[in-house]
């Protein structure tokens, strides 16, 4: 007799780390997220792009908990966020604004170590794991030479870099950022993406961005959410978002999308009107 075949097992599908269903944020009569729904897997790499005033910045506040939105929730590991110990919360999550702001004469190790209070307590003993957490933050971020001098004296992309140093030495599971290109010069820039996808394939960090440049967003990200007017018009691999038709509709602009030759992730390059001799002469 012929043994039995077996049943295949199927594996549940695991529980998102972050999840939103139906959010709603209102400023006013104006609907920034408008029954915006989505998820993010444990592990993930995204980058949210889309123009000015799409709810970028509004929907990576309410994934953080800084905003409540009128209608809809979010789910931290499939608990409420806001029903989650908030000390529990701030261990797990670290989120970096577009432009923090701290005392002027805090030195950047100072920083640094408060990425630690919610593992150790306001006025708890350093531990050795927290004094190595710090360390190894201030290395990777590349600031410890600046380890003393004052927020003040920094330039601003030191002072980016310092607020970087200070999210890792929390070793979340989940980093938010928000535009955390934006005070870097080009080398600093790809350095700190690098470190991402670094920490990312290495440590398992979920990464959630907003990203200014499209083209940094898919060199970088294994997904891409472009938001416009508080919905998403598209969400999937950088290939399948980042084509030329949905860059224009998205920013209302001309470009056209190149295959980089290294790695095959999109490239955009806006579209230049051609200017002709009577319109340069009539300038």
């Amino acid at each position: 007799m012929p043994a039995a075949t077996p049943t295949p097992r199927h594996e549940p599908a695991p529980v998102p780390i972050l999840e939103a269903s139906d959010l709603i944020v209102s400023y006013g009569a104006r609907h920034v997220l408008d029954g915006l729904s989505l998820s993010f897997a444990p592990g993930e790499f995204t980058a949210i792009i889309g123009p000015n005033g799409s709810g970028k910045s509004t929907l990576l506040r309410a994934l953080a908990r800084l905003l409540r939105p009128q209608q809809g929730r979010v789910s931290f590991d499939g608990q409420d966020i806001h029903e989650t110990s908030p000390r529990e919360f701030a261990r797990r999550l670290a989120f970096l604004p577009q432009a923090p702001e701290g005392p002027s004469d805090l030195t950047v190790e100072e920083l640094v170590w408060r990425g630690r209070y919610p593992h150790r307590g306001l006025f708890a003993a350093a531990r050795p794991e927290d004094r190595a957490a710090v360390e190894w933050a201030l290395q990777r971020a590349r600031v410890d030479d600046l380890r003393q001098r004052a927020l003040a004296t920094l330039s601003g992309g030191e002072r980016q870099r310092a607020w970087i140093a200070m999210s890792l030495s929390r070793e979340p599971d989940l980093l938010l950022l928000d535009e955390p290109t934006t005070f870097l010069d080009i080398g600093h820039q790809a350095e700190l993406l690098g470190l991402l996808g670094s920490l990312n394939r290495q440590r398992g960090l979920t990464v959630i961005m907003v990203l200014h440049d499209v083209t940094q967003a898919a060199q970088y990200a294994k997904r891409i959410i472009a938001l416009r007017d508080g919905q998403i018009l598209h969400d999937g691999p950088p290939v399948q978002v980042v084509t030329a038709d949905h860059v224009s509709d998205l920013f209302g602009a001309a470009v056209n999308v190149f295959a980089d030759p290294a790695t095959g992730s999109p490239v955009v390059v806006p579209t230049v009107p051609l200017v002709s001799a009577d319109e340069i002469e009539g300038s």
